[in-house]
């Protein structure tokens, strides 16, 4: 397609011309183009250029020229490149208002540049339009808000110039530029006069020569196809109206008289005049479906194509001319093609219009540009195959003759003739048949046509490809893998004849591999692959193909190489095939030009695996009588051996291989016996067969012992054979029970046979057995005392004892597993702990005690992982014993499995000796040991007011909040929660460095003498907490524990390996002021009838003078002096004392009289605890021996208070 002129391929545009003022061209072009449609310009400077343009020529009356002058042709070549750029529909004078208003002189020339326009636009009936172009910038406005027209031209001015264009009022228009509305005003009513002109041209264009064919006028044929094909252009510039009908009907009467002037026109030579009807014809039939598949008339198209097809398909001319009709054809299907891929009425899913042309019968084919790429292909083979022919009967071609250097296109579509000069001009002479068929010959040879032809069939090859259409893509790659064949690009053909061959393969067009592997074996051969010259001869040998396949002749298989698929062609191809093997023949490079032959130092090697296509070939099926053997002991194997070759296959020497290679044995034919025994076979088993001869269709089986003793699978890998002295072929082992059938004999009439005699082993036979493992003679003992402690290093000791084996290359492998099945690793980022993110970790191996571990060879092995660790046991005699110990740390509670194995040879002598595995495995549970809790409390009688507890926030954070500046007690307990007796050393608060600064914590040392802990029990400790700065947030840091297990009394508490460390962070705390603290002050305990003071004091924290209301109640037990209720201010900063003065009735606890204290501020009361209110009362006064607690004052009275 691409070789039609532009005018063709492109749709049509309407072409208008403007002249004079050039400097409003360019803004005039760019406004037309954005139109839709839009309109092509033609710019001339000024209106006296439109007669070099458009020079005058009258259209008289066609019937008064001759028909020898006006039938030398159909159609001019540049007629339609002429409409398209030469020839405009409508012309647009611009005329500046200084010319219109100007002088006489101005007036007089334009009304003669006027008439000069006229006249060569009326010649042709081309439409005119003034525009009078306004100079100057932006006038004054008037009362409305219109622009003067400060121009100054009078109306009869104007008048006198529409008249003198002889032109209707609307076709006169002003073109305003004052501003930028304006300007886009004028441009919007230009395009639509010139649109609606454009149109009302092209109708009357088309109107008058529908006019002149209807009435036949011309006489000769060629002019009505000519009228016909000008009156079907101008009605495709009608599509701008939707007129697709008329268009395509003038195309069409085109058409058809086009065809009738084969049999009927005698103004040219024969060849030449039917060259002429099928170009025109061509470009008509590309016109009619072109118009179809833009309308969306796929369908319609199709069935066009197809009569297109039926109508010149016969039309073949004369024999010397046939090459030229089969080009013809071939550009007629790749230029649908390209229409048919390319066209937007295309876009509806093929399924959907095949639906609807059941009427029609159209095939789903003929929707695909494949097929079409495909056809064109095939017919440029023709075109190639006869230009052949033509080339070698022409006697008179010649390569140096240059006389076809003078022929060039005429004037006319389709014509061709000699360019000869004479003197200063150059003529057209008409050429005769021979010397047009000389010129197309030689313009023949000037291309490569198998180029051209892979191209195509590429892009059906693709097409079809992206469809999924396997087999029509495998037929394209075969066509173009054979052209590539044919100019000799070997490597190219092969690779798509190997695909197409996996296709065949797969669905088993026996008939069409044979054609593929035979240009397959020819490509191998002539770039000199000798391996793959023989796996292609060897599978195309055990094709299965019948004795009357010979006689069937394909259309295509004249050209293959490999001859006709046959009995006979197979058993040729057997013999040279292993007369290559046995060097008796040599394979010829075309590449290299050197002989190649199968020889010792340029071996052949084949390898057969379970999908590879020379199963057919050689096909070994291996089968253990036995599934389960004891090391040691004898059992049988049966090797059966299949081939599909013609003729009888004599092999030398079998070697089976399994995965323990020491029972690999060799078979050895007893009709050779290869006198050269190797000395890899003096170190092998050596069996001996009375025949390794394979017939077509025919099981070789033999059957032998085999003994391992080494436990484990026992397998056969390959079975490779050994066919003269430099060819073998390793063929994968398979086990009957699960052996495919040969995909291509499935569905042959052969035969059925089993590998074993046997059916049952036939159906459920295997290529591998299993061998027991030995009994060990070594015991693996794994103790563990009690359950695992989080943060404790727990030791396991482990114990290898041998019984009866000496233990040699000793590996124990240790391994950890989560009992839940969660894992032992911790998929969050964030610990509460700052631990190893595993939650259970084995931390290393030791020996026994006194083992120098740098002492160890370099065979001891030692690696350790978090769950998995891996060590080297030493030499043990029988009667030894050897142990180590396992140390792992828990880090979470978590239940662990403990998986031990131990690997030992029991004969180090050898060293592909029995490896004896023993397993042992134990749960160990982690527990947690210590639970640690703790409390934050006041100072006993000393109650500080905090404001967050008056009006607490709903929703708020629930951390615990302690007064600022003031002393609160943290209470910290340990519980033994396991079912061990357990020693706590000490308890400790740790902060950070910087919390000091913030917080002074008063932490106790270790106890002295610490006892143990049972369990159940549980341990508590005061620490004082005073926060020293006003923070939001205060972190106070962690509590540590120092415990370990609880031994005896024999233990030693101080020994650091035994201890174990037990962090839990304390939780944060908000800090705040406290306005108002109230505290009780009264003697530690009274005497009976002794009296006492009772002091309540108030401090004021604030900058705020403080109202406070006390009330005091009645004790039975107790006399009372002093106001019962009262107010008091307290000054900022300062502290009030309230006393009372008491005296004991009764001894024992008693309970103090009660007192209320009420903030009038922050509305709040304060009561002491019953506790608080107690007091001891001795019925004579006590005496008591007075010791320095020092600094556990504060701990007394956190006990007391509990």
């Amino acid at each position: 397609m691409e070789d039609y002129p532009e005018e063709m391929r492109s749709p049509p545009v309407s072409l208008v011309s403007v002249a004079g003022c050039p400097d409003l061209h360019q803004t005039i072009s760019t406004h037309l183009h954005s139109l839709q449609p839009p309109i092509n310009t033609l710019a001339l400077p000024d209106l006296s250029k439109i007669s070099l343009l458009l020079a005058p020529n009258p259209k008289d009356d066609q019937s008064s020229i001759p028909d020898s002058a006006a039938s030398a042709g159909i159609l001019k070549r540049d007629w339609l490149l002429k409409h398209r750029t030469k020839i405009p529909a409508v012309v647009a004078a611009l005329l500046s208002s200084d010319c219109v208003s100007g002088d006489p002189a101005q007036w007089l020339q334009l009304c003669s540049d006027l008439d000069n326009l006229k006249t060569v636009i009326r010649a042709r009936n081309i439409r005119l339009v003034l525009v009078v172009v306004h100079s100057h910038s932006k006038g004054e406005f008037d009362q409305i808000g219109n622009v003067f027209d400060i121009d100054d031209i009078t109306e009869d001015r104007m008048l006198a110039l529409r008249k003198r264009a002889e032109i209707d009022s609307k076709y006169f228009i002003t073109f305003s530029q004052n501003d930028e509305t304006e300007l886009k005003q004028s441009l919007h009513r230009l395009g639509s006069i010139f649109g609606e002109l454009a149109n009302i041209y092209y109708r009357d264009e088309g109107r008058r020569i529908k006019a002149r064919i209807e009435k036949k006028s011309c006489s000769a044929v060629e002019l009505q196809v000519r009228y016909c094909f000008k009156a079907s252009l101008v009605a495709v510039y009608a599509e701008f109206r939707r007129d697709w009908v008329e268009a395509i009907r003038f195309y069409e009467d085109a058409y058809h008289t086009l065809r009738e002037m084969i049999g009927t026109s005698t103004r040219l030579p024969a060849i030449q005049r039917l060259i002429e009807i099928k170009t025109v014809a061509e470009q008509v039939h590309f016109k009619i479906s072109t118009l179809l598949l833009h309308g969306g008339k796929i369908i319609e198209a199709i069935t066009w194509f197809r009569q297109h097809n039926a109508s010149y398909r016969k039309v073949i001319g004369p024999p010397e001319a046939v090459f030229l009709h089969w080009e013809w054809m071939s550009r007629q299907f790749l230029v649908f093609a390209e229409l048919l891929e390319t066209s937007s009425g295309a876009i509806q899913s093929i399924s959907s219009l095949i639906a609807g042309t059941i009427e029609k019968s159209l095939t789903e084919w003929e929707f695909r540009p494949a097929n079409y790429y495909q056809l064109a292909a095939k017919y440029l083979k023709e075109k190639r195959s006869y230009l052949e022919s033509a080339v070698s009967l022409s006697e008179t071609f010649n390569d140096s003759d240059n006389s076809t250097d003078s022929v060039v296109p005429s004037l006319f579509v389709g014509q061709f003739a000699r360019l000869i000069e004479q003197g200063n001009a150059f003529l057209m002479q008409p050429l005769t048949d021979d010397e047009y068929i000389h010129y197309a010959i030689s313009e023949g040879k000037r291309f490569q046509d198998s180029i051209e032809i892979i191209a195509l069939l590429k892009k059906s090859y693709e097409s079809f490809s992206n469809f999924k259409v396997q087999r029509m893509a495998a037929l394209c790659g075969f066509q173009m893998a054979s052209e590539y064949y044919v100019v000799g690009d070997f490597s190219s053909a092969k690779q798509l004849f190997d695909g197409i061959a996996n296709l065949y393969r797969q669905e088993g067009w026996v008939s069409l591999l044979w054609e593929v592997l035979g240009y397959l074996r020819e490509c191998s051969r002539k770039q000199g692959q000798l391996k793959d010259f023989i796996e292609y001869s060897l599978e195309m040998a055990a094709l299965p193909v019948s004795s009357d396949t010979g006689g069937v002749q394909y259309s295509r298989k004249e050209c293959n190489p490999a001859g006709s698929a046959s009995i006979e062609q197979k058993e040729l191809i057997h013999k040279e095939v292993f007369e290559l093997i046995s060097g008796e023949l040599s394979l010829t490079s075309l590449e290299s030009n050197a002989d190649l032959r199968v020889t010792g130092v340029n071996q052949l090697h084949l390898e057969i695996d379970l999908v590879s296509p020379l199963r057919v070939v050689l096909l070994a099926s291996v089968v253990f009588h036995e599934h389960i053997v004891k090391p040691g002991s004898s059992t049988l194997i049966t090797l059966s051996l299949l081939s599909q070759l013609p003729l009888t296959v004599e092999v030398d020497q079998l070697e089976v291989q399994f995965n323990q290679s020491a029972c690999n044995f060799v078979v050895n034919s007893q009709r050779t016996l290869l006198d050269s025994a190797n000395d890899d076979q003096q170190s092998q088993r050596v069996e001996a067969a009375p025949s390794l001869s394979l017939s077509q269709n025919r099981w070789l089986r033999l059957t032998y012992d085999i003994k391992s003793d080494q436990s484990g699978k026992l397998e056969c890998i390959s079975v490779i054979a050994k066919m003269g002295p430099h060819f073998t072929i390793c063929c994968r082992a398979e086990s009957p029970a699960s052996m495919g059938d040969l995909p291509l004999w499935k569905f042959e009439d052969r035969v059925e046979a089993y590998p074993t005699k046997d059916r049952a082993l036939a159906f459920t036979g295997q290529k591998a057995t299993q061998v027991e493992e030995p009994d060990p003679q070594v015991n693996l003992n794994i103790d563990a005392s009690g359950p695992a402690f989080v943060g404790e290093s727990f030791v396991i000791p482990v114990t290898v004892a041998s019984k009866g084996h000496a233990v040699h290359s000793g590996e124990l492998k240790i391994n950890l597993v989560d009992v839940r099945g969660g894992g032992l690793f911790s998929p969050r980022e964030t610990e509460p702990i700052t631990l190893d993110s595993h939650h259970v970790q084995l931390l290393g191996i030791t020996g026994p005690e006194g083992e120098d571990e740098s002492n160890l060879g370099a065979d001891n092995i030692k690696k350790i992982q978090e769950s998995f660790g891996l060590v080297s046991v030493p030499f043990l005699n029988s009667g030894d014993s050897w142990s180590c110990k396992l140390e792992i740390k828990w880090h979470r509670p978590k239940p662990v499995m403990l998986y031990a194995s131990l690997g030992y040879s029991p004969d180090g002598n050898d060293s592909t000796a029995h490896i004896v595995n023993i397993h042992k495995s134990l749960q160990i549970e982690g527990k947690t040991a210590i639970l640690i809790n703790h409390q934050f409390m006041l100072p006993f009688r000393n109650d500080p007011l905090l404001p967050s507890k008056i009006k607490p926030v709903p929703d708020s954070d629930q951390l615990v909040t302690l007064p600022l500046s003031e002393t609160s007690i943290l209470v910290v307990s340990a519980k033994n929660c396991s079912d061990v007796p357990l020693q706590l050393i000490s308890i400790s608060v740790e902060s950070d460095d910087d919390i000091g600064k913030l917080c002074s914590v008063q932490n106790s040392g270790d106890q002295s003498d610490p006892e143990p802990l049972v369990p159940g029990e549980e341990f508590k400790k005061v620490f004082s907490v005073k926060p020293k700065m006003n923070v939001s947030k205060l972190m106070l840091g962690s509590v540590r524990i120092k415990w370990r297990r609880y031994a005896g009394i024999g233990d030693q508490p101080g020994s650091a390996a035994s201890l174990v460390f037990t962090d839990q962070r304390l939780p944060d705390v908000n800090l705040e002021l406290s306005p108002l603290v109230v505290s009780l002050e009264c003697p530690p305990y009274a005497v009976l009838g002794d009296p006492f003071t009772y002091y309540i004091k108030v401090r004021n924290q604030t900058q705020l003078l403080q109202e406070l209301k006390l009330s005091l109640a009645d004790a039975q037990s107790f006399v009372l002096s002093g106001s019962h209720n009262d107010a008091i201010y307290v000054l900022p900063k300062s502290e009030q004392i309230v006393g009372y003065k008491l005296v004991p009735l009764a001894s024992g606890m008693q309970q103090l009289p009660r007192f209320t204290v009420t903030s009038t501020r922050y509305s709040s009361a304060f009561q002491p605890s019953s506790g608080e209110s107690t007091i001891f009362v001795f019925p004579c006064k006590p005496h008591f021996n007075m010791t320095d607690v020092g600094d556990r004052t504060i701990e007394s009275l956190a006990a007391a208070a509990e």
